[in-house]
C-alpha cells in the first residue's frame, strides 16, 4: 500500500496469481485501513510487500508466539517514563493474537498461547480471560459475547508522545512485526497526549476497564455538576417546647438569643457551576411538598456537624427469620419508613415511630367522603386499621431494588420479572408498571425532585422515566455488560450508571448523551453516591474497593483501599457531606472522612492525575455486625445514621 493509486483489483490478482486461498476479505479490511490509520497513529508505513506477505506471517501459528514475546521484552526493557504506559499494549495484543490463531484454525497453538502468557496478564482479566477460553474454534466468536465486544469495538490505551515514538522505532526495527501493527490498526485505539509519561500508579488508576481507559476525547463535555437554586419556603417556627425560654427581670436587659446560623437559613448564592433552573422541567411542589420541605429545613437548623472528631451514632435495624431472602432496603427522606425486597417478589413496608401505617376505606364508605374537602387524604383513610407493616404483592420474582420518593407519598421497585412498579404509600397499591426493559432491572432512582426516575438492567442500558409517561423519556445505551446500578445527580440534569464492564458513566438527561466515562475499577461496580456538593461521585466494587471520581475532570480522586472483604452494596454521605459512610457483605459499616479526601487536592493538580490518594489514613472507624450483610444507609436529617441488614444465623 505504499503508492495509495494502486487499484484495489490490481492487488487482488497478484493475490489470486500467487493463489493465496482466502485472503481477499483479509486484504479488502487492511486495504482500507492500512495507510490511514498508520498514519494517524504515527506508525510505520507498510508497503505492498509487506501486505503480499501478510498472509504469510498471521498464518504462520509460531509467528505470533514470538512477536508477543517479542513485544514483551521491549516493554519490559524500556526506560520507567515509557514502560508503565506501553505495557497496557500487552494485554489487548495478546486477547487479538488468541482470536487470530483461532480464526487461522490453528486452535492447538491458540490453546498453547493461552496457557503460556495468561498468567502474566493482569489479576482484573483474568475473569475476561475465563469467558474467551470457553472459544475453541472460529464458528465460537459470533456467539461469545466478550469475543464480540473485542472484534466491534477498539481497546484504547493512552500514550504519552515520546512513548508512541518508541514504539515506532520498534516496529520499525522489527522485522516480523506485521501481526502487531495490524492488530494496532484494527482493533487498538492508541490516544497520544502531551508532557511526561505516566506512573506506574497513575497508569494503574485509571486502567481495569473492559476495553482499557478513557479517551481524552470523551470526557471533554462540560457537566454543570453545580446544584440549582432552591425555590424559597418559609420556615414555619419551631413548636414552642423547642425553644428556649429566657426569663425576664426587670433588674437585668434581656438577653438577645444566639442565632443558630446554618446554610439553609443563608440565602443561596448562584452557584456559576450550576445548570439554568429551567434545563429540565421540574414540576412545582404542592402545598404538601412545601410543608415537608420547610419541616426539612427545620430540622436541618439542629443538625449535629460530623467530622473525624464527632462520629455519627449508628441505629442498625436487624431484620431476623429472613435468613437470605432479603435483597435490598430503602428507607424515606425523613427516616420514618424502610422498605424492604425479597426474594419471593413480595416488598415489606415498616414505620421506624410510633405512628402506625393507615389503610384505605373501603369502597362504599368512600362513597360518603366529600370530595372537596380540604383534609380529603386523611379521611380516605381507614381510623381503625392500623399497622406497623404492609405487605405489597405484584411482582413475579425477586425484587432488587426499592426506593421512596422524595416526599414518602411513593414507592418503586424493580424485579427479575423485567418491570418495574409505581406503588402508593396511601392506598397500599400498585399504580403503574412499566414495562421497557426485556431483561432483569437491577436498579431503579428517583430524581431529587421526584416526578423522574431512571432504572438500569441486565439489557446494558438505564433508562429515564417520568411517573406520567408509560414509555421512557430517554435510553442510555453504550455499556458492554449489565448496568448494574444508577443513581440522580442532586440537580437532576445528569444521571451515573455502573456497570459489570468495570466503568463509570455519566449521562445528560436533556440530550441522552454520555458526557462522561470513567475508568479505575477492577470489578463490577454495586453501588453510586453523588456528594452534596454535587461535584464528587463516590462508588463501590465487588471487590470491595471503593473509588471517588471528580465529575469536572472525570479522573478518579482517590482510590481508597479495599477495606472490605465483599461487595460494596451501600454508600450515603451524610447531610453536610464531610463524613461518607459504605456497607458491605462482609457484614461492616465503614466511615470515611471525605472532606481530608477532597480538601487535600490542590486544584491544579487535580487534571493531572497526580494526587489519587491511596492511603487508609482516610478510614475513621469501622463498625462489625453480628453476621449481618448490609442492605442499605442512610443519614437522616440531623445526621444519625441508620443501617439494615438481614441475620444470616452464626457462621
Amino acid at each position: 500500500m505504499g503508492d495509495k493509486s494502486t487499484p484495489l483489483l490490481a492487488v487482488l490478482q497478484l493475490l489470486r496469481k500467487y493463489n493465496l486461498k482466502g485472503t481477499e476479505e483479509i486484504l479488502r479490511k487492511e486495504a482500507s485501513l492500512g495507510d490511514v490509520e498508520l498514519e494517524s497513529l504515527d506508525l510505520p508505513e507498510v508497503e505492498l510487500a509487506s501486505i503480499l506477505t501478510a498472509h504469510h506471517t498471521e498464518s504462520d501459528p509460531y509467528s505470533y508466539e514470538f512477536a508477543y514475546d517479542s513485544l514483551k521484552k521491549f516493554v519490559e526493557n524500556s526506560l520507567d517514563i515509557y514502560k508503565y504506559e506501553l505495557s497496557m499494549l500487552l494485554y489487548p495484543v495478546f486477547v487479538h493474537m488468541y482470536m487470530l490463531l483461532i480464526l487461522y484454525d490453528h486452535n492447538e497453538h491458540a490453546v498453547n498461547f493461552l496457557e503460556k502468557f495468561r498468567p502474566e496478564q493482569e489479576d482484573y482479566y483474568q475473569d475476561d480471560l475465563n469467558k474467551l477460553s470457553i472459544v475453541k474454534h472460529k464458528d465460537q466468536i459470533k456467539g461469545n459475547e466478550l469475543a464480540e465486544i473485542y472484534s466491534s469495538n477498539k481497546f484504547v490505551v493512552q500514550l504519552s508522545r515520546d512513548a508512541s515514538s518508541q514504539l515506532k522505532r520498534y516496529l520499525q526495527e522489527q522485522k516480523n512485526s506485521t501481526v502487531i501493527i495490524n492488530i494496532i490498526n484494527n482493533h487498538i485505539q492508541l490516544d497520544v497526549h502531551d508532557g511526561p509519561g505516566r506512573t506506574q500508579a497513575q497508569v494503574r488508576a485509571t486502567a481495569g476497564g473492559v476495553l482499557g481507559e478513557a479517551a481524552k476525547n470523551e470526557n471533554r463535555s462540560k457537566v454543570y455538576y453545580g446544584l440549582l437554586k432552591e425555590p424559597d419556603i418559609q420556615v414555619l417556627p419551631a413548636p414552642v417546647e423547642d425553644e428556649e425560654e429566657v426569663e425576664e427581670t426587670p433588674d437585668k436587659p434581656k438577653k438577645k438569643k444566639t442565632k443558630k446560623d446554618n446554610i439553609f437559613m443563608k440565602k443561596p448564592k448562584s452557584d456559576p457551576n450550576a445548570p439554568p433552573n429551567d434545563r429540565i422541567p421540574l414540576p412545582e411542589l404542592k402545598e404538601t411538598d412545601k410543608i415537608e420541605k420547610g419541616k426539612a429545613l427545620r430540622e436541618a437548623s439542629k443538625r449535629i456537624p460530623l467530622g473525624p472528631d464527632s462520629l455519627p451514632s449508628i441505629c442498625f435495624y436487624t431484620l431476623l427469620n429472613s435468613g437470605h431472602t432479603a435483597i435490598c432496603a430503602d428507607i424515606c427522606d425523613d427516616s420514618t419508613l424502610v422498605a424492604v425486597g425479597f426474594n419471593n417478589s413480595h416488598i415489606k413496608v415498616w414505620t421506624l415511630t410510633t405512628v402506625r401505617l393507615r389503610g384505605m376505606k373501603s369502597a362504599e364508605k368512600l362513597q360518603d367522603i366529600d370530595r372537596e374537602a380540604g383534609d380529603v387524604l386523611v379521611r380516605m383513610m381507614e381510623e381503625k386499621d392500623r399497622d406497623t407493616c404492609r405487605t405489597l404483592f405484584g411482582h413475579s420474582g425477586p425484587v432488587y431494588k426499592v426506593c421512596f420518593d422524595p416526599f414518602k407519598a411513593l414507592l418503586l421497585s424493580c424485579s427479575e420479572d423485567s418491570t418495574v412498579r409505581l406503588w402508593s404509600l396511601q392506598c397500599w397499591t400498585c399504580l403503574v408498571v412499566y414495562r421497557g426493559h426485556v431483561w432483569p432491572v437491577w436498579d431503579v432512582r428517583w430524581s431529587p425532585h421526584g416526578h423522574y426516575f431512571v432504572s438500569s438492567g441486565h439489557d446494558r442500558t438505564a433508562r429515564l422515566w417520568a411517573t406520567d409517561h408509560h414509555q421512557p423519556l430517554r435510553i442510555f445505551s453504550g455499556h458492554l455488560s449489565d448496568v448494574d446500578c444508577v443513581q440522580f445527580h442532586p440537580n437532576s440534569n445528569y444521571i451515573a450508571t455502573g456497570s459489570s464492564d468495570r466503568t463509570v458513566r455519566v449521562w445528560d438527561c436533556l440530550t441522552g448523551t454520555q458526557v462522561r466515562i470513567m475508568t479505575g475499577h477492577k470489578s463490577s461496580i454495586f453501588v453510586l453516591a453523588f456528594s452534596v456538593c454535587g461535584r464528587w461521585l463516590a462508588s463501590g466494587g465487588g471487590a470491595g474497593e471503593l473509588m471517588v471520581w471528580d465529575l469536572s475532570t472525570g479522573l478518579p480522586t482517590a482510590a481508597l483501599p479495599p477495606s472490605h472483604t465483599a461487595p460494596i452494596h451501600a454508600l450515603a454521605f451524610s447531610r453536610d457531606g464531610t463524613i461518607l459512610s459504605s456497607g458491605s457483605l462482609d457484614c461492616s459499616i465503614k466511615l470515611w472522612d471525605f472532606t481530608a479526601i477532597t480538601e487535600e487536592i490542590p486544584s491544579e493538580e487535580i487534571g493531572n492525575n497526580s494526587t489519587l490518594q491511596k492511603d487508609d489514613k482516610y478510614l475513621l472507624r469501622s463498625f462489625p455486625t453480628k453476621n449481618s450483610p448490609i442492605k442499605g444507609l442512610h443519614f437522616t436529617r440531623r445526621n444519625l445514621l441508620l443501617g439494615v441488614g438481614s441475620y444470616e444465623g452464626s457462621s
